[in-house]
């Protein structure tokens, strides 16, 4: 079966997941019947699709009407009715092994003999539910994350009789589904995604059952130390203590008295009103970002570490493909391999071996790859290689943008982050300045900036990202700077949000064309910070005093016909309107003469802060020189001639 040969889907279950598959498959353009075993289940999924699609609507992101994708639902009580013509099934009942496998013995039965079975477990056994079919070649995990319209990953899963076949056209469905895909080689419980998060978890809550933090520090300390969204305790109401408690006993591991108590007390987590916080009586989660000092962060991070190590040797999954489900499944801010390089895994290495020392523990024992890299002088950044390669600066390889030039010389650079709304961690903002830097200036012509994503150009700076360091060591001007002066003209591609640090890279441009659904502000002030990346000197300079102050001061949001109307940007259009006019842009600026064109910038950026006779005299100095190049006697040329110029930037 190839991807292209799914017309048909059937999603079995209703439920939170199953509605939410069925929609998202739906809305891709596929015909998909929902089923679950009774009408009065169905009928409340078909519900919830149509209420979220209305959601979507109001919010202007979709972009079939309502009534086009729910033609595409169709729904069943009777399994050989839902199955009976489809190429692909999902099946998404109740996390139940003997359920599970009663089911794939009926779609075995019912189930055309092409059609890719697919589970959307997010840990019981591939291999085993496949048993219960005479194909389990044709049996894949597709593990979608919770709500799947919004969340962007799903771990494709290898049973252990799995064809490539069939894992590739998973994954490739799922890419056209619009989702992002990471292969899961082997079938191992938790998966990836789980296998990683756990330690997360569970190693906190060691550290307090030994009396060597509270339940505050260590939520403090992972989110204001070391950037991550939630802490392991306040996540851990979040998902549930019984869920995580039943994980580990399932898997016969050790089970930390710190979470042992609230489970036998009946105190579940936020579904209970009550967990490590109290959200009834109490004030919920209660830590401050002073409270995590002295914690452990190393002990927790390398653990995580070390089960990413023992995927990554035991093949289970790549570094890139840890890291993106991390990032994508989590909204951790990068990836443990990743963050293992910046570490050095050498430090992580001496921290498992000095706590397996000890203690005897066996989770602390250093996985085989990782003893193998730093045996190998693999210690990450510093040494060129770790989990990833490093090479020279001419050959980086980027993680959080792509970069295309363009036979016609555009240089197009997108932030690829959309988990974060394509916020500028310190990575991203690095990676920007490095292709700046390092641009062929004989082959580019100009620079488009856009965002990956539906939603955002680029929300703002990722501030988890700076949470580690010191305020004297945060420089975020550099690459606005190297922006403003590149000697291209720059283009911001603006569609959906575009705020704070993300509205002074597009002020850094030259210029700036949005969709009208776009938001532009300066939110900074509300956290008791002022923009720091140039946003109040460009902001002044561009507009009135009265409207940039009023843009600092209030940090409220503005939609994209205020912007052009104060002269934030240059072009409000229509969606259907938008890559038309950017395209026009783009080609004046690719097409026109690269000298001129630089010396317009240099002189109009440095005659801006100059007076006016200054500002004519550097003006004056540029026509001067314009004059004995080659693309100044071409230009004359083609006037005479009545024919487009072919300016080659001589």
């Amino acid at each position: 079966m190839d991807v292209s040969d799914i017309q048909q889907v059937a999603v079995l279950g209703a439920g939170s997941m199953g509605h939410g598959i069925t929609q998202v498959a739906a809305m891709a353009g596929y015909e998909v019947t929902m089923r679950d075993i009774e009408q009065d289940l169905v009928d409340e999924g078909y519900e919830n699709i149509e209420w979220s699609l209305e959601k979507l609507a109001e919010k202007d992101r979709l972009e079939e009407p309502v009534e086009t994708v729910m033609a595409r639902v169709d729904t069943a009580v009777d399994l050989e009715t839902a199955v009976e013509d489809a190429d692909l099934v999902i099946e998404a009942a109740p996390e139940n092994m003997d359920l599970k496998k009663d089911i794939f013995g009926d779609l075995d039965e019912f189930a055309p003999e092409e059609t890719v079975l697919a589970s959307n477990t997010s840990s019981l056994s591939i291999t085993e539910m496949a048993s219960a079919t005479s194909r389990p070649e044709q049996v894949v995990g597709m593990h979608f994350f919770n709500p799947p319209v919004k969340m962007d990953l799903v771990e494709v899963i290898y049973g252990d009789e799995t064809s490539d076949e069939t894992a590739e056209c998973a994954y490739e469905f799922v890419e056209a589904i619009d989702k992002t895909p990471i292969y899961v080689r082997k079938d191992v419980r938790g998966f990836v995604v789980n296998t990683v998060l756990l330690p997360f978890l569970i190693e906190s809550a060691w550290m307090v059952s030994e009396g060597e933090a509270t339940i505050e520090e260590a939520d403090a300390a992972m989110v204001h130390q070391r950037g991550y969204p939630m802490g392991p305790f306040e996540l851990t109401d979040m998902t549930g203590i019984d869920v995580n408690y039943h994980v580990l006993a399932e898997a016969g591991t050790p089970i930390p008295p710190a979470l042992a108590e609230p489970y036998e007390a009946g105190n579940y987590g936020r579904k209970t009103g009550k967990g490590f916080y109290d959200y009834e009586e109490g004030e919920g989660v209660s830590y401050e970002a002073g409270d995590g000092e002295g914690f452990d962060t190393l002990r927790v991070e390398a653990r995580m570490i070390n089960e990413a190590a023992r995927l990554v040797g035991d093949g289970v999954a790549t570094p890139d493909a840890i890291d993106t489900g991390m990032r994508l499944g989590t909204g951790f801010p990068e990836g443990p391999c990743r963050r293992a390089d910046k570490i050095g895994l050498d430090a992580v290495l001496e921290t498992l071996r000095d706590l397996h020392e000890a203690t005897g523990e066996a989770r602390y024992e250093p996985a085989d790859y990782l003893v193998e890299r730093v045996e190998a002088g693999n210690t990450g950044e510093d040494a060129g290689e770790g989990f990833y390669e490093y090479g020279e600066a001419d050959e980086r390889e980027y993680r959080d943008l792509n970069a295309t030039l363009t036979d016609e010389g555009l240089l197009e650079i997108e932030l690829d982050r959309p988990e974060r709304l394509n916020a500028l961690s310190q990575d991203l903002m690095d990676e920007i300045q490095h292709v700046l830097e390092t641009a062929d200036l004989d082959a580019v012509r100009a620079v488009v900036f856009e965002g990956t994503g539906d939603r955002a150009f680029c929300a703002g700076a990722d501030i988890t990202g700076f949470a580690d360091m010191n305020p004297a060591d945060v420089e975020v001007t550099p690459v606005f700077q190297t922006l403003s002066s590149f000697p291209r003209p720059t283009l911001a591609k603006i569609d959906g949000f575009c705020l704070g640090g993300g509205l002074e890279l597009a002020l850094a441009c030259d210029l700036r064309v949005a969709t009208e659904g776009s938001e532009f502000g300066f939110p900074e002030i509300t956290l008791g910070l002022i923009p720091g990346g140039g946003g109040t000197q460009r902001a002044i300079r561009m507009l009135s005093d009265a409207r940039a102050k009023e843009l600092v001061f209030r940090g409220e949001r503005i939609d994209a016909e205020t912007a052009e109307e104060w002269g934030l940007i240059n072009r409000a259009v229509t969606d259907d309107e938008f890559d038309d006019t950017v395209e026009a842009f783009v080609d004046d600026l690719v097409s026109g003469p690269p000298i001129a064109l630089r010396k317009a910038k240099q002189v109009m950026n440095a005659g801006r802060d100059q007076d006016l006779s200054a500002g004519l005299e550097l003006e004056s100095q540029a026509f001067g020189l314009l004059l004995s190049t080659d693309d100044m006697m071409e230009g004359a040329s083609a006037f005479m001639e009545d024919r487009d110029p072919e300016f080659e930037g001589h």
